[in-house]
């Protein structure tokens, strides 16, 4: 009972390494290993300020800055109505819940919007450059 616990228990961390030696060895892609983090921010001011307090702390290799676009969202039971500046945060997967605290932490909002996604594939230069800009730990 006992030893099958602690294979579940280490279950996700084995397959985590497996992965990562797979990914050496083979010098492949693993699919989920990086991804993209959206955050949204009143204005740009605040996006930058973000986005800068982001890569001081390096959790990301890079943020993008997107322009101005319109949300609708039901707020405290009204909807609302506004305009919003997006962040694209491009990231280890392992640090989303790290930049998820942090950005919580700093943002005005009283409810942020952080979620992310898994990057299943993309160019490999890039993917790499993420891997090699962003640490581990």
């Amino acid at each position: 009972e006992v030893l099958t616990l602690l294979l579940l228990l280490l279950h996700p961390l084995l397959q985590g390494l497996a992965l990562q030696l797979h990914s050496a060895l083979t010098g492949s892609y693993v699919p989920g290993t990086h991804s993209v983090a959206f955050v949204t921010c009143l204005n740009e001011h605040i996006a930058r300020d973000i986005a800068r307090a982001i890569m001081d702390r390096r959790l990301a290799a890079c943020v993008s800055i997107l322009p101005k676009s319109s949300s609708l969202y039901f707020w405290k039971g009204e909807l609302e109505e506004s305009t919003e500046i997006l962040l694209l945060v491009k990231t280890r997967t392992s640090k989303i819940g790290e930049l998820s605290n942090y950005v919580r932490s700093i943002h005005p909002f009283e409810i942020p919007e952080i979620i992310s996604l898994p990057i299943d594939q993309g160019n490999p230069a890039y993917l790499q450059w993420m891997e090699e800009n962003v640490p581990r730990r």
